[in-house]
């Protein structure tokens, strides 16, 4: 006989949970092992760079829960975990080697502000799927943007506005997704 999946407050439990975190912890153990068994690798982590990452992914995984308790619906949670994930990577990069020209630049701080668009619209839209939807594509439009106005005020190879360009891809896919866990509600 097939059993209905156990359920908290009226929603599915997030059954990814043990490989959210798990990943997080060893995403985190990763420059550990490289350092201590492969020294040739170049990495060369300090605590506070331990610190900085952990607490990146503590907050990357616990974004997560927070969609995941959201909604039961696929994806919802599909589109909530890439927004996500493409958050995380976009302050690791800017904090690892900056999206445009070096870390903490000013164009590289242009990022800053399409993640606070993420935010902002999450908020707006009070995690609901369709505004939800919107919100990741303002933050897609507001990832062109920030190429754009970097093209147009500064020098920088064609390779680095295509990658930061390219960040604007699953900010889109995450919109679809969500429009689509609107579209098919119940």
């Amino acid at each position: 006989m097939h059993q209905a999946p156990a359920m908290d407050d009226g929603r599915t439990r997030n059954r990814l949970r043990p490989w959210i975190w798990g990943g997080a912890a060893g995403l985190l153990a990763l420059p550990a092992i490289a350092m201590r068994w492969f020294p040739a690798s170049g990495v060369d982590w300090r605590a506070g760079d331990f610190v900085v990452m952990g607490a990146l992914l503590a907050i990357a995984a616990g974004l997560y829960e927070l969609g995941a308790r959201s909604s039961a619906r696929p994806a919802y949670r599909a589109g909530f975990g890439l927004a996500v994930l493409t958050g995380l990577l976009t302050v690791w990069v800017n904090l690892a080697v900056g999206m445009l020209g070096a870390e903490g630049s000013a164009p590289s701080l242009m990022f800053a502000a399409v993640l606070l668009v993420a935010i902002v619209g999450a908020l707006v839209a009070r995690l609901r799927p369709a505004g939800m939807a919107r919100a990741m594509a303002m933050t897609g439009n507001a990832q062109l943007l920030a190429v754009a106005l970097a093209a147009a005020l500064g020098d920088y190879r064609g390779n680095e506005l295509v990658l930061s360009g390219c960040f604007a891809l699953p900010w889109f896919a995450s919109a679809l997704l969500f429009r689509h866990a609107a579209a098919h509600r119940g």
